[in-house]
Parts: C-alpha cells; structure tokens; sequence
C-alpha cells in the first residue's frame, strides 16, 4: 500500500489541489481524537503600535470563503481588526501530531450570519455577551454577575434574546494555509498552499 501522497509526503496530506477539502478531512479527524474543543484555535492580531497579541477563539464555520469566528466588537481583538484587518490562525492538535497555519484578511461577516449564529447559542452565553464588556477592567467579579442578573430579568424570555449591535463575526479570508505533520527528529512535513489570483499554489517546505 502507498503510503505517501504525489510529493513524498505522508498519506493524510493527501493529493489535494484545494486546501479547504484538506482542511475539512484534518478537522472531521480532530473531532474523532481531540478530548476538547477540537475548533480551539489561537487567534493573532496586531495593534496600530505593531505589538502582536493572540488568545485562543473557537472557530464557528468554514467554507470555500474562509473561516469564520465570533466576538464582542469592542474587545482588544475586535478593535484591532476593525483597524488593521488581517489576522493569523494556528490549530494544534496534539493528539493528531498536527497542526495548520492560516494567514489572511478580516472582513466582517453580514447582520443576517450574525444573528443566525447567535440565536443558536445557549441562553447564558447570550446573556454574557450583553453583560460582559469584553477586555475592560473589573472593579469585581460580583458586578459582572450583578449585571448578568440584570440582564437575565431584561431578557426573562429565553427564546427571545436579541443580538447586541457590538457582538457579531469576522471572516478570516486566506492567502496562505500551512498543514504540518510531527515527525521523529523534528523532520517534520510541511505543505503550503498559496493563493494566486484565484487560485492555489501548493509547495512542500524544510521543518
């Protein structure tokens, strides 16, 4: 059996020209083996003072388009990318050996995705998003769970919590997209795929 793809690397990279149908295999393997949040991603922005900063976010959706995660617009990373859109993403995914690298532009997603995705969440993490003002200072944890109650009693009816015009999505829209595999003696195997014009280069690189 062949157990390596058409440029000399492990089976799993696949012979794929589009990125995002590898993309969609290494994530359907990560839910099967990772024990938490297999979408955990660690999100890189930049400021207008280029000091880098990166959190983990959880990735909601992903297409053809690119990747799409939510956030408060008036958080640290929401005020960076309003002004410096472009962002950069790492999965690891430790019990795969595996992990992928995304770079790209930011763009934010339409009211009606927004609103789609955020009446799916559960009813406390609607109520957060109203009651949390994401990254600033907190005089104590009991005045956040004192506006959450506010919030709560606001929005009594837990079906009918509206979206709040600061809370919405971006989409991560990608030039670059890096898949990487662990290998003995950090001979580890690297395929980039590159976007030009409109379509994909792809090209395997030293670890």
């Amino acid at each position: 059996m062949n157990k390596k793809n058409n440029l000399g690397l492990d089976v799993c990279f696949m012979n794929e020209d589009d990125p995002y149908a590898l993309f969609k295999v290494w994530m359907s393997e990560a839910e099967k083996n990772e024990i938490n949040d297999p979408n955990a991603v660690a999100l890189a922005t930049v400021n207008e003072s280029n000091q880098p900063d990166v959190r983990m976010v959880l990735l909601k959706e992903f297409s053809n388009n690119g990747f799409i995660f939510f956030t408060n617009l008036n958080s640290k990373k929401g005020k960076d990318l309003k002004k410096i859109p472009k962002a950069s993403m790492c999965f690891h995914w430790k019990s795969l050996l595996r992990q992928v690298r995304i770079s790209g532009e930011i763009s934010l997603i339409t009211d009606q995705e927004a609103d789609q995705y955020f009446y799916s969440r559960p009813y406390l993490s609607k109520i957060g998003a109203w009651s949390s003002n994401q990254s600033k200072p907190m005089e104590t944890r009991d005045s956040f769970l004192n506006k959450v109650n506010e919030y709560k009693n606001k929005f009594s009816d837990q079906n009918n919590v509206p979206r709040p015009k600061h809370w919405s999505g971006f989409l991560l829209s990608p030039n670059r997209i890096e898949f990487w595999k662990d290998v003995e003696g950090r001979l580890h195997q690297r395929l980039e795929y590159s976007k030009v014009s409109n379509s994909w280069k792809k090209q395997i690189l030293y670890p």
